[in-house]
């Protein structure tokens, strides 16, 4: 999983909650930052989901988003929207929107992408 929310408590709080269920997650604050994550991790795997907040698009963001997509193989998308402006068009398997919590997000992760039973463990 790969989680791209500017808020870095939010997003420590989801990456807990991804792994405490058996997925390995990494974080990026925006875009740009998660361009950085290679995209193939030794002993990590791929990256078979994406989940974004629309807050860390930003300007120009869906064409770099895309591009991140691209690199990672076009994984699987959920988009956390704002409760008061339109979602932006893009290639989103889930668009969640505000309020959500932490348990409805990993709720969208495991429907897109189910672990087999043996895998259903926390990691760390």
């Amino acid at each position: 999983m790969l989680i791209v929310m500017p808020e870095q408590w939010r997003r420590a709080l989801l990456r807990a909650a991804l792994r405490e269920v058996g997925y390995d997650a990494i974080g990026a604050r925006g875009i740009a930052e998660a361009q950085l994550i290679r995209a193939v991790v030794p002993d990590r795997g791929t990256v078979r989901v994406i989940i974004v907040d629309q807050a860390a698009l930003g300007t120009g963001g869906l064409s770099r988003f895309a591009a991140l997509r691209e690199r990672h193989e076009n994984p699987r998308t959920i988009l956390l929207a704002r409760a008061t402006v339109d979602a932006p068009k893009g290639p989103w398997d889930r668009v969640l929107r505000r309020p959500v919590s932490i348990e409805q997000i990993v709720a969208a992760v495991r429907s897109l992408v189910p672990l087999p039973q043996r895998a259903r463990a926390p990691i760390d």
